[in-house]
């Protein structure tokens, strides 16, 4: 340990002991620690970024527009209008696996271990389309 790192040490002891850090919300409650390790690296930061700032990453939010308009073509009555929504579904769709290429998300690990669901997803959706 080299001397920054231990005079942080001694600060912080010295904190502890002279109770400054009771009244901190929270205090002997357990952390809510996220499980980072199926993002790439280079990526943890700005989603977490984006997280606390309440935004959703674009993939995010194409996979949420599209669950949308799922629900919309299912529940639509007219076959003029369920068109138009396919047309934006299979807009949102390519879009999604643009993204996905580009960002070298689809050789990820996580999106190896997922592929399969991902990819049933997108067969429920075609069947949805096919289906109206």
């Amino acid at each position: 340990m080299d001397w920054i790192q231990q005079l942080a040490e001694d600060k912080i002891k010295e904190a502890m002991k002279n109770g400054d850090f009771d009244q901190f919300p929270g205090k002997g409650k357990r952390l809510q620690l996220e499980d980072w390790s199926m993002i790439p690296e280079e990526l943890r930061v700005g989603f977490k970024l984006l997280k606390n700032a309440g935004v959703l990453p674009e993939e995010m939010q194409l996979s949420k527009e599209m669950l949308t308009l799922q629900d919309l073509i299912r529940a639509c009555q007219s076959a003029e209008e369920q068109d138009r929504l396919k047309r934006k579904l299979t807009e949102k769709q390519l879009r999604l696996q643009m993204l996905m290429e580009q960002r070298g998300l689809s050789k990820t690990e996580a999106y190896t271990l997922y592929e399969a669901k991902l990819r049933e997803v997108g067969q429920d959706s075609k069947d949805t389309q096919a289906k109206s």
